[in-house]
């Protein structure tokens, strides 16, 4: 037995500012992603033949030429299916594999082609003939609205105090619109999927998925088995963003039920334009609004309604448009409130999740209603939004009938309008507008409060498999996918902390659902809150048996057992973690746990519209400044500055570039990501040439974040942290505030500028001409 000296700490632990874990693989090139897996020897290629429809019969399909190109092996249609043709997530059966007798988007996937090459499999599907009959088509959710398009799930509605006795108080009412636009996840890995058959009915998946477990049981629907006879794997994704929590189902059937029929294995990998059509994205919306307000700005009633382009079938969409409604208050209480969603059937591909889950556009639509009461009033927006930030006797209750508990907005914007000098650059701005005629600055400090959960409450749970070696190294497995925002490395963090050992002890395995079963999606940015409970409850199992073996072992008291830097102190003795846990094995001593965690206090009744879906908030506020120029719409990002809340950071290097990354992001939907269906129904923004994200250039000139380091989560989360993958992504709503009050400063301020967005040079510009154009018609009357 070795007796060990006393160190101050490990290294790796949490709260520590530590690489992600595969980062200098993904720098070098050597991070192994499914299409870098070896292929066995005879492997297939699976390619999809999509609609050139957006809605119609399909009168007959011609696969001649298709079946007689080089390469060909066969072709899988709906009939080829063993077992049902659905993958629908909401379980509608709205949501075929292949369509059959009727196409309902351009994009739709109709039958696949099995080659012994990608590139055979691919040309062969453009050879397809098809014959249709067109049907009338519906791609934007106004016309939807006007068509009397369905409903794809049933609205939600909230409803709170007495909404026409707080419009008939109030002395002010405005009325307004505003659309909302979508996004495409563009994630820099696209669809793929790899699948191996096994003895009898068994088939492993590679696949690119953010939820392994319904991938598994979709893909088991399809095929007709158990879902014990399917095993999906995930390394890592090269993004997600949630455009591979349903989608990726689509691809890992194809490529099951090919090697299921030809006994062999099949990639299937789309081209970045058929990935963009034919997968589902962030829903627009169009929101229409009253609100109701006094002379001070102080919100009196809120009515509005959310409506959604959900595409043709449900996917995510029942728990997004509710997220929204969720999120339409942001940081404001509202006394009288009547909140309605209406999503939408439309002839598009199903839009699906999207960081922020809908949460952002709920909570640009709420962002729009201060604004237009700030410009009617005359007054900063910022005054507007303090004034009627929760807070005080009566003024904690939310739209859904949960109480805002944690509420620290008050403090993170005080300490912002500091840091980012916000009065003083305020009044600059308004200077320089009024001594310059063609560009005009704009500034914006605007808010956040994301609320934390899944609010389908069984999603709030987690599981994880911890071993420990003979040699004192550790295997950890959980249910939480790696899509490079450090998932992986804040669990192991906090393993590590657990047995008190360096991080390099810590072997962090591919998710499988073989491994950890029914496991939630990576999604609702709970991965490190779940899974790190998880595995710190399966490391504490280890722990508790550890600790009665060495107290009766040595004689002393459990009391007196500790894990400390690298070793385990027994009484007065300190010995090596390594050596203790061989000491363990010999003594029998189980090694190996499989922990569990779930979500307390929460509950939501969709029905009543009441609960409390969210476990906590977490909060945040930007800052940013912009130049306009009025001749063009075009504008630049001067500066931004970030406070965001983490809680006490599981790691705070990974938590600074969720952040910023986050931010880039919602100002990239918010300004320049932009898309568009043409009258046929077909999306013409479906690739890198006419879909633009943001570009390194795009970041505002000064860039300044840091987290609210005094944050410490109230609630028992792990560790105390708290969620950071979506809450930043509303900080972006800061850019299209300050472009706003840059138009409206052509109005003198006082004409609510009202810019849809993404808030594009074009749309700019025809915001100022439509504001000189009041102006003018005022002054002449």
């Amino acid at each position: 037995m070795n007796v060990m000296q006393p160190i101050d700490r490990i290294r790796g632990g949490v709260h520590e500012k530590e690489k992600h874990e595969s980062g200098h693989k993904h720098v070098s090139g050597t991070a192994e992603y499914i299409d870098d897996i070896l292929e066995p020897a005879g492997t297939l290629h699976a390619y999809l033949g999509l609609s050139a429809r957006a809605h119609a019969e399909i009168l007959s399909i011609d696969f001649a030429d298709v079946n007689a190109s080089a390469g060909v092996v066969g072709i899988l249609a709906a009939d080829d299916i063993p077992g049902e043709n659905d993958i629908s997530p909401a379980h509608k059966h709205d949501d075929p594999v292949f369509a059959t007798r009727k196409v309902e988007f351009h994009g739709q996937p109709i039958f696949a082609v099995i080659a012994t090459s990608r590139d055979a499999a691919r040309r062969a599907a453009a050879k397809v003939k098809i014959d249709y009959r067109d049907l009338p088509h519906v791609t934007d959710v106004k016309e939807a609205v006007a068509a009397n398009y369905p409903l794809v799930i049933d609205p939600l509605k909230l409803e709170r105090g007495d909404i026409d006795a707080g419009f008939a108080k109030a002395k002010n009412v405005v009325q307004g619109e505003m659309r909302i636009g979508g996004q495409d996840h563009f994630y820099l890995e696209g669809h793929i999927s790899f699948a191996i058959p096994g003895e009898d009915d068994e088939v492993t998946v590679y696949a690119s998925t953010q939820h392994p477990s319904e991938t598994q049981h979709m893909v088991a629907q399809v095929l007709g088995v158990p879902s014990n006879a399917v095993t999906v794997n995930v390394r890592r994704m090269g993004g997600g963003f949630g455009g591979k929590e349903t989608q990726a189902n689509l691809f890992a059937a194809v490529a099951a039920v090919a090697a299921r029929k030809y006994r062999r294995a099949v990639k299937i990998r789309p081209d970045r334009d058929d990935d963009m059509t034919a997968t589902g994205k962030r829903h627009d919306f169009h929101v229409d609004y009253k609100i109701g307000f006094d002379d001070e700005g102080r919100i009196e009633a809120v009515d509005a309604v959310f409506a959604a382009r959900c595409g043709f079938s449900a996917d995510l969409s029942g728990p997004v448009t509710d997220r929204a409604l969720f999120h339409a208050d942001n940081c404001y209480f509202y006394p009288n409130v009547r909140l309605r969603s209406r999503p939408m059937k439309t002839n598009t591909v199903s839009n699906t999740a999207f960081r922020g889950f809908g949460g952002p556009q709920g909570m640009v639509g709420g962002e729009r209603m201060i604004e237009d009461i700030a410009y009617t009033l005359g007054k900063d927006p910022l005054e507007i939004r303090k004034l009627n930030f929760y807070g005080g006797e009566g003024r904690n209750l939310t739209p859904y009938h949960q109480m805002v508990e944690d509420n620290i907005i008050g403090r993170i914007i005080e300490e912002l309008e500091t840091s980012a000098d916000y009065a003083a650059r305020r009044e600059a701005v308004l200077a320089f507008n009024h001594e310059n005629h063609v560009i005009k600055r704009g500034i914006a400090l605007t808010p956040v409060k994301f609320g934390i959960s899944f609010t389908k409450t069984e999603y709030n749970q987690a599981g994880a498999l911890v071993h420990v070696y003979t040699d004192g190294s550790i295997h950890l497995n959980h249910g939480g996918t790696e899509m490079g925002q450090g998932l992986y490395t804040k669990v192991a963090q906090v393993v590590a902390d657990e047995f008190q050992v360096d991080l390099d002890r810590i072997k962090v395995t591919a998710t499988s659902t073989g491994k950890v079963p029914n496991t939630s999606a990576t999604a609702a940015s709970s991965g490190s809150d779940l899974n790190g409970m998880a595995a710190a409850n399966a490391a504490q199992q280890i722990k508790a048996r550890l600790v009665s073996f060495a107290a009766e072992r040595f004689g002393v008291s459990e009391a007196d057992v500790a894990f400390e830097p690298n070793v385990v102190r027994i009484g007065a003795e300190r010995v090596s973690f390594h050596d203790f846990i061989k000491m363990a094995y010999t003594a029998r001593v189980q090694l190996s746990a499989a922990g569990f965690y779930k979500t307390p206090k929460i509950h939501w009744n969709r029905s009543e519209g009441r609960g409390r879906p969210f476990y906590y908030y977490a909060y945040g506020a930007s800052c940013s400044e912009v130049s306009v120029d009025t001749l063009t719409g075009e504008y630049q990002i001067d500066r931004t500055d970030i406070i965001h809340d983490v809680g006490k950071s599981l790691n705070p290097a990974l938590d600074l570039g969720q952040v910023e990354g986050a931010f880039v992001q919602g100002m990239g939907w918010l300004t320049t990501e932009e898309l568009w269906w043409d009258a046929k129904g077909r999306l013409r923004t479906h690739a890198p040439s006419t879909y633009k994200i943001p570009l390194a250039s795009d970041r505002p000139r000064i860039f300044n974040v840091r987290l609210a380091e005094w944050s410490v989560n109230r609630e028992e989360t792990i560790r105390r942290s708290k969620a950071v993958g979506e809450p930043p992504f509303m900080l972006g709503i800061s850019v299209l505030e300050a472009i706003s009050m840059a138009a409206a400063s052509v109005a003198g301020y006082r004409i609510p500028p009202r810019i849809d967005a993404p808030a594009t040079p074009e749309r700019v510009l025809m915001a100022i001409e439509r504001l000189r154009g009041n102006v003018a018609t005022e002054t002449t009357r």
